[in-house]
């Protein structure tokens, strides 16, 4: 399953910030579709992200119904990326 998905990018505070993407709504209703398939624990669902020239794997976090990329600061700084800035991302879920 691949999605592409557009938003803004957040700060969220915990030992050290970390910053993310919100997935919208529909894409997290797909995601949660193919959820119980790939998750490996505690909701989290492993993805390859391509942002820009930049493609790595991570795993989507769940966060209040719904889901969040992390963006790795190396990928931040590789694409030129602020706290603010509307991204799009393209999530490859591998079913």
């Amino acid at each position: 399953m691949q999605l592409e998905l557009s938003g803004p990018v957040f700060e969220w505070r915990g030992p050290a910030p970390f910053y993310f993407v919100a997935v919208p709504d529909d894409g997290c209703a797909a995601i949660d579709d193919a959820r119980s398939v790939v998750t490996y624990g505690w909701g989290m669902v492993p993805v390859t992200v391509t942002l820009g020239a930049t493609t790595w794997t991570t795993s989507l976090w769940p966060k209040d119904d719904a889901y969040v990329v992390p963006l790795k600061a190396a990928v931040r700084r590789a694409e030129q990326i602020e706290e603010g800035d509307v991204v799009t991302v393209t999530l490859a879920v591998t079913l």
